[in-house]
């Protein structure tokens, strides 16, 4: 039988890195956001109103799975509620537990999480690629605890399959106007000036390239400073107050572990524009975007996504997720979308949470009474899902 140990403090769970960053590599699908590293700069910036509970699970007295998930308060128009949740907060597209197992260890996590005092109205995980990696896991495990769950739909996320074919491939697969539009931004800002592109991705400090060359990075500060995003008051980029600091702790930890994935683009020396993600083992997320019109206003943005997707071909990537949000601006380049859902187990003795299972059921009925009846939209929405982030601000990504 498994042996579930749990951990409240971020320092209490040193002596489990080296554990986590294997499974991590066993995990299907993993990301850095899975990474031991990530978790640490996140809870360092973002711990109002959570709780901390990390599940590591062993068998047979070795680490078999690692599972993190925080209590945390959320708005409701039933007002305020506790959730039990992955610390992730749309940072990525997908979230799961570390393990090559993942439905044995959160079934082994669930199990442990009913035996303790219940600190939470709902069990509520949110950004589950059920459709991809996950497969069917997360269903397994709650029903596996015997835990009756409620399935909602969360966000769509814009990806890029590099398996398939070369950069040549790819581009006569897109449309003639996205073809068209790359083409003549590669021509138009050549006419401008030398263009330089510059990626850079070091292998991490265990193989002596943990430099977050801060340099680059700066120059992707500026670049979004200059760029329409520096002026705006509820985004997330890598200039703004709000998660300024905790970007740059993000860039740090990824050198130092290897995902990080800088794309730069300078005209006649100047810092243009840039695409900065995090990769992790082929997979390719892309955090944040801009160019400075100051400098060009003749495609800086495509021309550096097209760069980096060609030079993606070449370095034998497997995915580039685009991320969450402003889909009309990939369309172009993308070759897919992926939805992730969220799963919610009420608890049986919080009110607040009955009250929001039976108006979910409510809204149900009538949602189905309305198809039926010819009509194409509902007034009625998922109740805990008013509030998004802990900090209250929105996390989509500007391009």
């Amino acid at each position: 039988m498994p042996r579930v140990l749990e951990f409240n403090s971020i320092a209490d769970l040193n002596p489990y890195r080296a554990d986590w960053s294997r499974l991590l590599r066993q995990t299907p699908g993993g990301t850095f956001f899975q990474s031991f590293d990530w978790l640490e700069v996140y809870w360092r910036h973002f711990t109002a109103d959570q709780q901390l509970r990390v599940m590591v699970v062993l068998e047979n007295d070795s680490v078999s799975g690692i599972v993190p998930v925080a209590v945390r308060k959320i708005k409701t128009k039933f007002g305020s509620c506790r959730i039990l949740t992955y610390p992730f907060d749309d940072w990525g597209s997908f979230y799961g537990p570390i393990s090559p197992n993942p439905a044995a260890t959160l079934t082994a996590t669930l199990e442990h999480v009913q035996q303790t005092e219940c600190d939470w109205d709902l069990i509520d995980l949110r950004w589950v690629d059920a459709d991809g990696q996950d497969n069917g896991r997360t269903e397994h495990a709650l029903t596996s605890a015997g835990l009756a769950f409620q399935t909602f739909a969360w966000e769509q996320t814009a990806l890029i399959d590099l398996t398939a074919d070369s950069w040549d491939d790819y581009l006569q697969s897109r449309s003639g106007k996205a073809r068209q539009t790359y083409r003549r931004a590669e021509k138009r800002i050549a006419a401008e000036g030398d263009i330089q592109y510059v990626r850079y991705r070091p292998a991490g400090e265990a193989a002596g390239e943990g430099d977050p060359r801060w340099d680059l990075y700066d120059h992707c500060v500026a670049i979004a400073e200059r760029s329409w995003q520096g002026s705006s008051t509820d985004g997330t980029t890598l200039s703004h107050a709000e998660v300024r600091d905790f970007l740059r702790d993000c860039h740090a930890a990824a050198a130092r572990c290897g995902s990080l994935d800088l794309n730069l683009i300078y005209l006649s020396g100047q810092p243009a524009a840039f695409a900065y993600n995090y990769c992790y083992r082929g997979w390719v997320y892309s955090l944040r975007l801009g160019f400075d019109p100051g400098v060009s206003n003749k495609g800086l943005g495509r021309l550096v996504m097209g760069r980096m997707i060609r030079d993606s071909f070449d370095l034998g990537d497997q995915q580039i997720d685009m991320g969450i949000g402003t889909l009309d601006c990939k369309t172009y380049w993308l070759t897919s979308l992926a939805k992730s859902y969220r799963y919610v187990y009420y608890a049986p003795n919080s009110p607040r949470a009955q009250l929001m299972r039976l108006s979910n059921q409510v809204s149900g009925w009538f949602e189905d009474r309305f198809e039926r009846s010819g009509f194409e939209e509902s007034s009625t929405s998922d109740p805990a899902r008013d509030t998004r982030r802990v900090d209250g601000t929105e996390n989509s990504i500007h391009t």
